[in-house]
């Protein structure tokens, strides 16, 4: 009788459990080979080499997901979602490893027709104020065909007003993403 319950425990500490966090980021994964065509909604800006639209899918307690299209070489997207603005460090840090939880070691079903499983897999790190960003990179496991591409970051960073955390979902590199940024 102890071994099902310990293997239960197994299990949902390592995310295989669904949660309304989990199954948003599944449909965003899920549409990334259509560059977020099925989940884009209106059009909010554009630049000369990209353009940022709403979302129709929001992680709960979000205060804005956009998806942005880089139309320059190399083309591009990727989903964003501001998930807490917070003024207090301690707050941010916890809701930071609370969603680390929701997601690291998630099952994912995405790949076109053959409905491929991938495990998403990233190295939590403690979050340390004095650091300003914290960031934990994401990947497919196996990492294969085109999702072989896709990054997924959840990040906390300083902001001037408190820290921010937010969850991304695209292929490019993130550091690269600052070049590309639409106001």
């Amino acid at each position: 009788m102890a071994a099902p319950v310990l293997i239960s425990a197994t299990l949902s500490a390592q995310g295989v459990f669904s949660n309304k966090t989990q199954s948003i980021l599944e449909k965003v994964i899920q549409d990334y080979p259509n560059h977020f065509y099925n989940i884009k909604g209106e059009l909010i800006g554009q630049a000369l080499q990209t353009a940022r639209y709403k979302s129709i899918l929001q992680l709960p307690g979000s205060s804005s997901c956009t998806i942005t299209l880089y139309t320059a070489s190399p083309e591009g997207s990727g989903w964003s979602c501001t998930v807490l603005e917070a003024a207090d460090f301690t707050q941010a840090k916890k809701k930071f490893a609370e969603i680390y939880g929701q997601i690291s070691n998630s099952i994912i079903t995405a790949g076109g027709g053959g409905q491929k499983t991938f495990i998403l897999s990233g190295q939590y790190e403690e979050p340390v104020e004095e650091r300003k960003v914290s960031h934990v990179l994401f990947s497919l496991l196996p990492g294969m065909g085109e999702m072989k591409k896709l990054k997924v970051e959840l990040s906390l960073l300083e902001e001037a007003n408190g820290w921010k955390i937010s969850l991304s979902v695209q292929d490019r590199d993130p550091k690269e993403e600052s070049q590309f940024a639409v106001n």
